[in-house]
């Protein structure tokens, strides 16, 4: 098993304290006697015990639960470590304070071995505990995380049909009125599923190919808006790698596009913007449009029509699964006309995600 050398070293720092009180508690029961003395025996003896104990169970076969011996090893192990600790820690400690345990009365000598039973006793089944706690917290950890995935899973897998739907009623009007054009876009509509089908099927993405499948969306659209439509990217390098959820931004571009830019007989806009924020550990993602603006705190078209806030509660209960209070979307109007989607949440890249599972 892999030895946790920074776990060791809090575990160390415990026992380290654990034997500070013990020797507190000596010197409060003799305070005829120098308080160095108990001391020096208690570090000596705690801290050899806790390493031929703690550090010692990695040499024999473990619970996973545990990480712990199990068997007669896990009952051999304490008892010896206990043992080896006392003899080989009082003969360090003989050396350190220059005194002679074993000529010492047989009281004194019985108090000695008694302390170093129950305090090795406590210790080994608190450190025990410890390990299974840990075991047990790890298991929630990855019960919650499989529960997210699922979560997200299931939001997906309701906006992908939605976008579908969208752009399908689309192409229907466009074959009525223009089928060359509805033509293109049915190629454009299998380029786009095509290329967007392996990366759809996973959690999390890079902003790049977020961007990336935003640009191609928008190609499909402005095949059917023709220059009613203009759009334009903001990346900066450094964000390329931040972590998103597929298709969270295509969702604002959507509401944009029909209850902001189709409106309007002139059609309109859309910057699509990313920016780290000065605190250095959130993005945010901002689709600013020149559309009809909102009404209410809604897209005013939307307003007009009950149930089509879909794409804004999905992109809500996306970023509250994924990154909790973390995650927030605003919807403001533009002082001059239109309407800014903001989305924050914090950075993450992917190798942020690798260090975390190792």
């Amino acid at each position: 098993m892999r030895i946790d050398w920074i776990d060791k070293l809090r575990h160390l720092l415990q026992t380290l304290a654990f034997c500070l009180a013990i020797s507190a508690i000596q010197y409060a029961f003799r305070p005829e006697q120098a308080y160095d003395i108990p001391l020096k025996y208690s570090l000596a003896i705690g801290t050899l015990t806790w390493a031929l104990i703690d550090i010692g169970r990695h040499l024999f076969p473990s619970s996973a639960q545990t990480g712990w011996p199990t068997g007669w090893p896990g009952l051999a192990l304490p008892a010896g470590g206990m043992v080896l600790g006392y003899v080989a820690g009082t003969a360090l400690a003989d050396q350190w304070t220059g005194l002679s345990t074993w000529t010492s009365d047989g009281t004194q000598l019985r108090i000695s071995i008694g302390i170093t039973l129950l305090a090795g006793t406590a210790g080994t089944y608190y450190f025990y505990n410890r390990g299974k706690s840990a075991w047990l917290e790890a298991r929630m950890a990855e019960a919650h995380s499989q529960a997210t995935e699922a979560q997200l899973r299931l939001l997906e897998t309701q906006l992908e049909p939605h976008m579908l739907f969208n752009t399908l009623a689309n192409l229907r009007v466009l074959i009525a009125t223009d089928p060359d054009r509805a033509q293109h876009m049915l190629d454009r509509l299998i380029a786009y599923l095509r290329a967007t089908l392996a990366a759809s099927r996973r959690i999390q993405h890079p902003l790049a190919d977020e961007f990336a499948r935003l640009a191609d969306y928008l190609e499909l659209m402005a095949v059917r808006m023709g220059p009613r439509l203009a759009y334009g990217f903001d990346l900066p390098e450094a964000l390329h790698g931040a972590l998103v959820p597929p298709l969270l931004l295509q969702p604002l571009v959507e509401n944009a596009i029909h209850h902001g830019l189709e409106p309007q007989i002139a059609g309109g806009r859309i910057d699509v913007q990313a920016r780290l924020l000065q605190d250095g550990a959130r993005v945010q993602l901002s689709v600013h449009d020149t559309g009809a603006g909102l009404h209410g705190g809604v897209p005013a078209h939307a307003a007009r029509q009950p149930g089509t806030h879909f794409g804004l509660q999905q992109v809500r209960e996306r970023l509250a699964t994924l990154y909790g209070t973390a995650g927030t979307l605003e919807l403001i109007a533009g002082s001059a006309g239109g309407t800014s989607a903001i989305v924050t949440f914090p950075w993450k890249t992917h190798a942020d995600s690798t260090d975390r599972r190792g």
